[in-house]
């Protein structure tokens, strides 16, 4: 699986962990940044990687910064990005199984123990369709 990843400054060390967990796991990615801790603007990096996830450059995408929601906001603004801000296994396992979610989204300020597991389900869970197929084409409908 291809992966795009960036972050802001506040998750410049959150990025490297993910990265190692992400090639270990034989997955390929690409990092859009921040590469240092000087001060960037989110948004700069989650409109980057959401318009490659969109374009079909990458399968999917993870986002860091302070809280997760700024780049949670920022990348849904992006028409075909299902962005989600995830906090646990159950939330990056459902976000992909039940809404297609295509970005995974993450707080560098409050980093959950179970780290691993939530990159793992967030990769290998595949969406459900069915009864959510009809749920995901309202939401495309909006956009």
């Amino acid at each position: 699986m291809r992966i795009a990843i960036g972050c802001d400054h506040r998750g410049l060390n959150l990025k490297k962990t993910i990265i190692k967990l992400i090639t270990q796991a034989g997955h390929s990615y690409k990092d859009f940044g921040a590469f240092s801790t000087e001060p960037v603007d989110y948004p700069d990096i989650a409109r980057a990687i959401s318009e490659a996830v969109t374009r079909g450059e990458f399968d999917r995408g993870i986002l860091i910064c302070g809280t997760g929601i700024g780049m949670c906001i920022t990348a849904n603004k992006v028409k075909g990005i299902r962005a989600a801000l995830c906090y646990s296994t159950l939330s990056a396992s459902w976000a992909r199984q039940h809404n297609d979610a295509n970005v995974l989204c993450l707080s560098a300020e409050e980093t959950p123990k179970d780290l691993p597991e939530i990159i793992d389900a967030f990769l290998s869970s595949d969406f459900e369709g069915g009864r959510h197929q009809r749920r995901v084409d309202k939401i495309k409908d909006m956009e």
